[in-house]
């Protein structure tokens, strides 16, 4: 298949083995199919142009100050949250999702509302170089649909979850009985597949233990099961969340058993928080290949705990990051990424022992490390032929740009400049499946 683009310059990705990659003035081909059908060294230019039938003059130079690195995966965002984030961030979990959330959420049942909310956020979150999100919506299916429509018209690569949760929520109005929940469930996991989006998939979402019975748990478990579905929800974020789930459930031996028990741990499964899991209970999650996403901002804003990554990464359980939108105030993986890093060091200053994680594998963690928790590492992550062309191409010398540049500084300052000091400003384009989506076209 002949390729339709050609770069040349600075990749920087991870692999299994190296938590960064850097490869000077190379030559990467996508083709029609938006996949990455080479990548060679520059000097092999001429000849790849005889065996891919592209002209050298078509090839598109990277500047000096310019990179392409692997979009970034956001593996656990709140899309109908977005609307408060940056604020309401002055109580505890369990009391912010009763007083802040579930009012918010329950609005909407207005497809109006759902709309602007949704476009704005997608908007938002491709701007700032999330090329894949998971996203948790509502209870609502309508709304849950046009989020997974709206994901598709922009073009970023989503799993989309309506929500189910039938207890304990002191908002009467928001949660649905069982069957309802059911029944709701079905028809959005069907309606969202007959719509065949190239990069939208549903993702069966009980928000968490505490609000869901065991009896919903056990059917969106046979549901997940039965079609084959990722698996999101949270896990172990807040210590009276953790001691609530205990009462809830008596004949768990633990948070990660309840899950397990309702045959919602698989490898397919990712988890939001685990601030608290045991040794124990990250054995079972290496052992059912299922993923943990660190929310770190969420966190620190609502004083939930601190994951000790080095820790679940010395288990071999797959991990990645998300903003955790509105308990994270950020909707920008970059953030995501600077916060990991603080919470590491923090970690260190209690404990010397601590392995403070380095700026490159929190870079892996952003974008291979997210793709293999959603268990889309086969599709995305990292620039390896075969694989779609999910990509950032990153200017640091943009007029206006928050970053200043001084000469003799390499490739890998330039990324980790990037990393700590670079925002939406420095991400001139962005690709998903070969498809640039940002600058958005009119839609």
């Amino acid at each position: 298949m002949p390729v339709s683009t050609v770069y040349r310059g600075t990749l920087a990705h991870s692999t299994r083995d190296e938590a960064l990659q850097i490869l000077e003035d190379f030559v990467l081909g996508v083709d029609a199919e938006g996949k990455i059908a080479f990548i060679e060294e520059g000097q092999n230019v001429d000849s790849l142009s005889q065996t891919w039938g592209f002209q050298t003059s078509d090839v598109i130079q990277l500047e000096q100050h310019e990179f392409l690195m692997p979009g970034m995966v956001d593996t656990h965002i709140h899309a109908s949250q977005y609307s408060y984030s940056g604020t309401a961030l002055d109580l505890p979990l369990l009391d912010w999702l009763n007083t802040y959330t579930f009012p918010v959420e329950s609005r909407y049942k207005d497809l109006d509302y759902a709309r602007n909310v949704y476009t704005k956020v997608l908007k938002r979150t491709l701007r700032n170089g999330t090329t894949t999100a998971c996203y948790f919506a509502t209870i609502h299916t309508d709304a849950s649909l046009l989020l997974g429509q709206i994901a598709d018209d922009f073009g970023q690569r989503a799993l989309v979850g309506k929500v189910c949760m039938d207890c304990n929520s002191t908002v009467p109005y928001y949660k649905e009985p069982l069957k309802e929940c059911k029944d709701e469930t079905l028809r959005f996991i069907r309606e969202l597949l007959k719509k065949e989006y190239a990069h939208v998939k549903p993702v069966v979402t009980p928000r968490f233990a505490v609000s869901c019975s065991s009896s919903l748990l056990h059917t969106l478990g046979k549901i997940a099961k039965n079609n084959d579905l990722h698996i999101q929800s949270h896990i172990s974020e807040n210590k009276e969340e953790v001691k609530l789930v205990k009462q809830l459930f008596p004949d768990c031996k633990s948070y990660t058993d309840v899950y397990l028990k309702h045959d919602l741990l698989t490898d397919k499964t990712v988890m939001a928080h685990g601030c608290y899991l045991s040794d124990e209970e990250l054995k079972i999650f290496h052992e059912r290949g299922a993923a943990i996403s660190h929310c770190p901002n969420s966190n620190l804003s609502l004083a939930s705990g601190m994951l000790n990554v080095r820790n679940v990464l010395n288990h071999k359980v797959k991990l990645g990051l998300g903003t955790d939108v509105a308990g994270g105030y950020s909707p920008s993986m970059l953030d995501a990424l600077r916060r990991a890093m603080d919470t590491s060091k923090v970690l260190s200053m209690q404990d010397a022992q601590h392995q403070t994680l380095t700026f490159e594998e929190a870079f892996r963690l952003a974008t291979l490390g997210g793709s293999e928790a959603l268990s889309l590492d086969d599709q995305t992550g990292n620039f390896e032929v075969g694989k779609d062309f999910d990509a950032l191409r990153v200017n640091m010398c943009i007029p206006g740009g928050p970053v200043d540049m001084f000469p003799g500084q390499g490739p890998k300052v330039i990324l980790e400049k990037f990393l700590n000091l670079g925002d939406d400003r420095n991400i001139a384009e962005v690709f998903v499946a070969g498809r640039r989506v940002v600058p958005f076209p009119d839609l």
